[in-house]
C-alpha cells in the first residue's frame, strides 16, 4: 500500500508543509518580537539620556542661583 495519492503528494509531505509553515510562525513572530524589544529599547534609551541632559541643566541653573 503506497501512501502517494494519484497525483503524487504524500501525506508525509503534506505534514512537513504544514509543519514548516507553523515553525516559520511562530519563529517570524519570535523574531520580530525581539526586533520590536530592541527597538523600543533603543528608544528609551534616547529618551532618558535627553531626560537626562535636561534634568542636569536644570539643576545647574538652580544651583547658581
Amino acid at each position: 500500500m503506497s501512501t502517494e495519492s494519484r497525483n503524487g503528494v504524500s501525506v508525509v509531505t503534506i505534514l512537513s508543509v504544514i509543519a514548516a509553515i507553523v515553525i516559520a510562525w511562530f519563529l517570524v513572530n519570535f523574531v520580530l518580537s525581539a526586533v520590536f524589544f530592541l527597538v523600543k529599547l533603543a528608544v528609551v534609551l534616547v529618551i532618558a539620556a535627553i531626560v537626562y541632559v535636561v534634568i542636569r541643566i536644570a539643576l545647574s541653573r538652580a544651583n547658581r542661583d
